[in-house]
């Protein structure tokens, strides 16, 4: 079992009862999954990026990543509607765990004049989604073989009925959030 997994179900499950005042256990929420999506726009001309960002993406969440592909064509980036222009993971149960914890507890401490997350981007549902501006920060990434810097987005979906169960049940989770 994942570690952070481990300690949501043993000791966060009654804090986040008696904090939120819930009478079920069914009722606290919990991370349904974990969705990282880079998305490329350089790879219009060059598909090579696409190929080692689908590999970077795999090495950081130990899951193949899926291309995404254009919904539609916008004439002014010379983009048509089918074009590969990003790639994504979703991750759910032990494996989304266990990449909250290397976040929570690695990536992000390793993150330049680092002062916390934001608390505001939160979505109305108890979701939490915020970027990165580099992959470099994951100790997963091998330095010498990156072409480019390339930034990621991380959505956090719960079973959060609103943004203040989700932001308690991220707090206590470890969430860095800034003051």
């Amino acid at each position: 079992m994942a570690r952070l997994k481990g300690i949501y179900q043993t000791e966060l499950v009654p804090q986040l009862m008696k904090d939120l005042q819930l009478k079920n256990v069914m009722e606290v929420p919990r991370i349904e999954k974990v969705v990282i999506n880079m998305g490329l726009g350089e790879a219009i001309q060059n598909i090579k990026v696409l190929e080692s960002a689908v590999e970077e993406l795999g090495r950081i969440t130990g899951q193949k990543a899926v291309i995404t592909k254009a919904k539609k064509s916008i004439a002014g980036f010379k983009l048509r509607e089918g074009m590969p222009i990003g790639c994504m993971v979703t991750l759910r149960r032990e494996k989304a765990f266990e990449f909250l914890d290397r976040l929570i507890n690695v990536a992000l401490p390793r993150v330049r004049d680092f002062k916390g997350v934001s608390p505001k981007a939160f979505d109305g549902r108890g979701n939490y989604t915020f970027g990165i501006k580099e992959q470099l920060i994951f100790p997963e990434i091998d330095l010498e073989k990156i072409d480019k810097v390339k930034g990621l987005n991380i959505t956090i979906v719960t079973t959060a009925r609103n943004d203040e169960e989700g932001r308690a049940l991220l707090t206590q989770l470890g969430m860095p959030f800034r003051k």
